[in-house]
């Protein structure tokens, strides 16, 4: 499965929207802020909030149109199509 990294502004800004589907996994990172939203998206989608250790310490699903904010700043958020990733609160990950 390709993984597309939003490290930019722009990518950041861009997202998942207007998408009809997406089969890959987006990492976000270089975060200023860990909230997001489901604006102009046509999908569910699995969210995952990870910290500065590579551990998810947060995640959730959202519908389109829908706001979400975790109680504290992620290093990263894994975006993926709903149900796409086993993965669950207190996982470890290595980025390279």
């Amino acid at each position: 499965m390709e993984i597309i990294y939003a490290d930019t502004f722009f990518k950041r800004f861009k997202g998942l929207m207007g998408k009809k589907n997406f089969d890959y996994i987006m990492v976000f990172t270089n975060l200023t802020d860990s909230s997001i939203h489901t604006m102009f998206m046509r999908f569910e989608i699995d969210i995952y909030f990870v910290d500065k250790n590579g551990v998810i310490f947060d995640k959730v699903t959202l519908r389109p149109w829908k706001f979400y904010k975790p109680k504290k700043q992620a290093k990263y958020i894994i975006e993926t199509e709903k149900n796409k990733l086993n993965l669950k609160i207190g996982d470890k990950l290595d980025f390279v």
